[in-house]
């Protein structure tokens, strides 16, 4: 895989764990992939990461025909103190959603909704609140709503589903107004360079981010994508991409994604110590960034230093049970140190997670 593959997709690849002691098992995007390319993902990622989605294996109601007036009939009323029946305000709405009329039908559904007690006219009525506030253009009320229908249906298809092109087109309103409005700024620039990235223009992409810190001398995260760009390139331009993460860390010495990306260069020209201070201090800066515990222990156990590698990568696959790598280089790291049983153990948490990994692969899932 090449250093572009590696690291804009954010994945560590590991297809065969012979190579699992050079190399890190393909898993999901980290944080600091920084895999926003494009509003759209800037969005869904601020929405996934708000945690709203409830636990798995939660049933979500599926969704049915349009409700009519007469729908909630044999279901509880929700009625408020003052006698308001928020069931038949909801059915109410949802009629208007249904012919088109939603200035009409809002308001009943934003003040009958919190109110509703039977779930499948609940989640119509989130529905066509979420339809109507789109078509209104009402930004609060729809995230509001796909929060709401999120945390109560979750998992359900046709939530999700709504989920992704609702976002999708706030993202790119959002986009239109950006250029729209301040076409000169380095948002703007950054935007476009983040396309041509998702688009593999490297060059392309470069000389935006160039633009901008000619600009910008100062601004953060930019030096950061120009080192990854210069990774990603054929053959990638390693020493540049140094001098570029090099100047991150000048302008922001708390950027544990530019330390992490130093190390792993230090790691693949077998520079053990350059490495393991590299990545022992992205893990000072971050104690959650998983990545960083791997190749450390990684690092450590290349260096001989097998029972300090044993720490970081217990952690690490607590992190990630799922991935072939850590039990792998957990396993030597045990082997080496005596502790016989622990190794098989983990050899075997190796296997098993290969396989799994192999047959998502096999199905289509995303890894």
């Amino acid at each position: 895989m090449s250093w572009g593959a590696f690291f804009w997709n954010g994945f560590f690849n590991s297809r065969s764990c012979e190579n699992c002691a050079e190399t890190v098992a393909a898993r999901r995007v980290s944080i600091y992939s920084q895999f926003m390319i494009r509003p759209t993902c800037l969005l869904l990622a601020t929405f996934l990461i708000a945690g709203i989605f409830a636990p798995c294996g939660v049933a979500g109601a599926q969704a049915s025909a349009p409700a009519q007036a007469t729908a909630s009939a044999s279901a509880p009323t929700s009625k408020s103190a003052a006698g308001v029946d928020y069931a038949v305000s909801a059915a109410q709405g949802i009629g208007f959603a249904e012919k088109g009329r939603c200035r009409e039908a809002l308001p009943l559904l934003k003040k009958a909704i919190p109110h509703l007690t039977d779930k499948q006219l609940k989640f119509e009525a989130a529905m066509a609140s979420a339809r109507c506030a789109m078509s209104l253009d009402q930004v609060q009320t729809t995230v509001d709503t796909l929060l709401l229908l999120n945390r109560e249906y979750p998992h359900n298809p046709e939530v999700l589903y709504v989920t992704i092109h609702y976002f999708s087109e706030l993202a790119n309103r959002s986009e239109q107004d950006l250029v729209s409005s301040a076409p000169g700024s380095y948002q703007a620039h950054k935007l476009d360079a983040e396309g041509l990235e998702s688009q593999e223009k490297w060059d392309e992409a470069a000389a935006e981010y160039r633009k901008i810190l000619e600009a910008n001398p100062k601004l953060p995260e930019i030096h950061y994508r120009l080192g990854r760009i210069l990774l990603s390139k054929q053959p990638p331009a390693v020493e540049e991409a140094k001098k570029q993460f090099d100047a991150e860390l000048a302008i922001d010495p708390n950027n544990a994604a530019a330390e992490f990306m130093l190390g792993d260069i230090a790691r693949q020209a077998q520079q053990w110590d350059e490495a393991i201070a590299h990545f022992s201090r992205a893990l000072n800066m971050d104690s959650g960034f998983e990545e960083a515990y791997l190749g450390l222990g990684m690092a450590l156990n290349a260096a001989g230093k097998n029972s300090e590698a044993v720490g970081p990568l217990e952690s690490y696959v607590k992190m990630e049970a799922a991935d072939p790598a850590g039990h792998y280089q957990l396993s030597i790291a045990y082997a080496r140190v005596g502790r016989k049983a622990d190794a098989e153990r983990e050899m075997a948490l190796q296997r098993e997670a290969e396989i799994k990994a192999q047959a998502r692969e096999g199905s289509g899932r995303p890894q």
